[in-house]
C-alpha cells in the first residue's frame, strides 16, 4: 500500500513536471517568434530608403516617396547605365540616340534631332527623367510642374561617371549592381594604367570636329584619358573644354599620335592625311592616325573605361600585343 501511494506520488510529479516543461516550451516559442517579427520589423524599417530627397549635379532637388518604377532617358550614355544596373524592364522611354545595348532600340522613343516631346513622356508618367547635361529649363520645368521627377548629370572623368552609377544605384534601389559594375570599371582601369604608367609620355591629339578643326581641351574626359593613357594632350592648356585649334598650333605642337573619332563614312585616315598643311605633323608622316568607335568614345557611361583601353592602345601599341 505504501508503495502504491510513492508511487501514484511519483506520477503526479512527472506529470507536473511535463506540463510545466510544454508551458515553459510553447511560451518560449512565442517569445522567439515574437522576437524574430520584431527584428525582421527593425531590419525592414532600416532598409526603407524612401522616401529619398536627392540633389542632381546642378542643384536640382527631388524627392522620391517609392522606388522608381519607371524611368525615362534622355541621353545614350544615361540608357547605357540604367541597362547596366539592370533596369531594363524598368526602361519606358528614350532617345533615338540611345543605341546600345541593343534592347534599347526597342524602347518609346521621346527625343530625336529636333528636340524632347515633351507631351510623350508627360503621357508615360515616368517615376524618373534622367538627363546629360542642364538641358533646357523650360522642358524640364514643364516636367517638374506635371510631377515628374529629373534629374541631370554630366560626367566628365571617369570617376565623375561612377559617381552618378552609385547614385543612380541608390535611387533605384539596385546598389549591389552598381557595386559589382563600379568594382569592374575601377579593376579594368587600374589593369590600364599599370600597364602604361613606366612609359615615355606620347604627344596626342584628338579632334573633336574638322571644320572648324576642334579638340578635347581641360577637363574634358578625353583629356583625361589621355593622360591615364601614357600620353600628353597638346590642347592640355586650351581655353574651355570643347575649343576651337588652329592649324599653325597643331603643326607647331606636332602631335605624335592623332585620335578622331569614326563619325562619318566621309571621315578616313586619307582624308586626315590629305587636308592641307597635314603633311608636317608626325602623326602623318609616321601613319599614327586612329579612327575610334564614336559610341565608345564619346559617352561617359559604363564603357568609359573600354575607351581608354582604346586610346591606350593607340597611343601604346606595343604594349597590348
Amino acid at each position: 500500500m505504501k508503495n502504491f501511494r510513492n508511487k501514484k506520488v511519483l506520477l503526479l510529479l512527472l506529470a507536473l513536471v511535463l506540463t510545466l516543461t510544454i508551458f515553459t516550451g510553447c511560451t518560449n516559442k512565442n517569445k522567439g517568434e515574437n522576437l524574430d517579427n520584431n527584428v525582421e520589423k527593425v531590419e525592414e524599417a532600416k532598409s526603407s530608403k524612401y522616401p529619398m530627397e536627392v540633389e542632381d549635379q546642378f542643384g536640382n532637388t527631388v524627392t522620391f516617396e517609392k522606388k522608381p518604377e519607371s524611368i525615362v532617358s534622355l541621353a545614350p550614355s544615361n540608357t547605357e547605365i540604367l541597362f547596366s544596373l539592370g533596369l531594363e524592364d524598368k526602361i519606358v522611354g528614350v532617345t533615338e540616340f540611345c543605341d546600345y545595348p541593343e534592347e534599347a532600340k526597342s524602347k518609346e522613343k521621346v527625343g530625336s534631332f529636333t528636340g524632347v516631346n515633351i507631351e510623350k513622356i508627360i503621357e508615360l508618367n515616368p517615376d524618373l527623367v534622367v538627363e546629360y547635361g542642364p538641358g533646357d529649363e523650360e522642358t524640364y520645368k514643364s516636367l517638374r510642374d506635371a510631377g515628374i521627377n529629373v534629374l541631370c548629370y554630366e560626367p566628365e572623368s571617369i570617376d565623375s561617371v561612377i559617381d552618378v552609377i552609385e547614385k543612380l544605384g541608390e535611387i533605384t534601389d539596385t546598389v549591389d549592381q552598381a557595386e559589382i559594375l563600379v568594382n569592374e570599371m575601377n579593376n579594368r582601369k587600374e589593369e590600364i594604367v599599370n600597364k602604361v604608367k613606366d612609359s615615355e609620355k606620347v604627344k596626342v591629339f584628338y579632334e573633336i570636329w574638322h571644320d572648324p578643326l576642334m579638340t578635347a581641351g581641360p577637363g574634358s574626359f578625353m583629356d583625361e584619358l589621355i593622360n591615364l593613357a601614357g600620353g600628353e594632350n597638346i590642347a592640355k592648356d586650351a581655353e574651355g573644354d570643347y575649343p576651337q585649334f588652329d592649324l599653325e598650333q597643331l603643326v607647331e605642337r606636332d602631335p605624335e599620335v592623332y585620335l578622331a573619332a569614326k563619325d562619318s563614312e566621309e571621315k578616313t585616315v586619307e582624308s586626315i592625311k590629305t587636308r592641307p598643311g597635314f603633311e608636317n605633323i608626325s602623326a602623318v608622316k609616321n601613319d599614327k592616325i586612329y579612327l575610334l568607335e564614336p559610341n565608345i568614345v564619346s559617352r561617359p557611361g559604363p564603357r568609359i573605361v573600354e575607351a581608354l583601353e582604346m586610346v591606350a592602345k593607340a597611343i601604346h601599341p606595343e604594349l597590348f600585343k
